[in-house]
């Protein structure tokens, strides 16, 4: 059982079978809750005699409740006694983890069993975020397969692939720690490294003329027609390339 050092916030309700704490997790609020606390069948005794003087011990209604019982009704009560909520707290605890990084108690589903963090916390966030994009693409796939719309989803997932992968294209990338940013930053702004631009292709074909429609060969003769990426500076002593195949100042090798 996993240790704990408070309870997550809760409150106490009734719906007529006895008092029963409702206990939240402290990420999403998600709401478990204990057994209730059933009495037996009220025995208290009733201020009034009946038949014949006796006392008796019987199941009270209605207005009978405020004129006779003695004590507090459990079906009525909106209260747990320290025994009563600690034993409610056991009931649940088994839905509840708490991390120890931000001491929060959250349920099961925000909390990563594997790094034993909760998932704010979890150094694992990179491959819990993916799981829940693959969770959540599979869901709308499914979703959209009942209603005849797998074909239109797909088509739309392929376009949005491709513009994420033509925008990526389209950054200036770092050969030191990888950070991408838009095309012309000269330095990298984590490590200050410089900046290898994005590649270039070319609107006709050099060799045949031919309009080659942003398209990485030409489509007549076959021709390659990216061009590659330039350094802007020279990584070696930071001087400006001008396009240059050698560092003017340095005469380190950009391509």
């Amino acid at each position: 059982m996993a240790n704990f050092t408070r309870m997550p916030n809760y409150d106490v309700r009734n719906d007529g079978a006895g008092p029963y704490a409702i206990f939240y997790c402290d990420s999403c609020s998600r709401e478990f809750r204990s057994q209730p606390v059933i009495g037996t069948v009220v025995t208290q005794d009733l201020k009034k005699s009946a038949l014949g003087g006796l006392l008796r011990k019987v199941p009270l209604v209605g207005e009978e409740l405020a004129e006779n019982v003695v004590g507090e009704d459990a079906r009525y009560t909106m209260k747990l006694s320290p025994q009563q909520l600690e034993t409610a707290w056991q009931q649940v605890q088994p839905h509840f983890r708490q991390c120890p990084t931000c001491q929060r108690v959250v349920c099961l589903t925000d909390f990563d069993t594997q790094a034993g963090y909760c998932n704010d916390d979890s150094p694992r966030q990179g491959e819990i975020a993916e799981s829940r994009g693959v969770q959540a693409g599979a869901a709308l796939k499914g979703f959209a397969n009942a209603f005849g719309l797998g074909d239109v989803v797909e088509k739309a997932s392929e376009g949005m692939k491709k513009a994420q992968e033509a925008a990526a294209a389209s950054l200036a990338t770092c050969p030191s720690c990888g950070t991408t940013a838009p095309a012309g930053t000269r330095f990298c702004p984590e490590c200050g490294t410089a900046m290898v631009q994005p590649a270039v292709t070319v609107a006709k074909c050099p060799q045949c003329g031919a309009d080659t429609h942003g398209a990485k060969f030409c489509p007549e003769c076959g021709a390659k027609l990216e061009v590659k990426p330039l350094l802007v500076n020279c990584p070696n002593c930071g001087a400006e390339t001008k396009g240059a195949k050698f560092c003017p100042e340095c005469g380190q090798k950009l391509v």
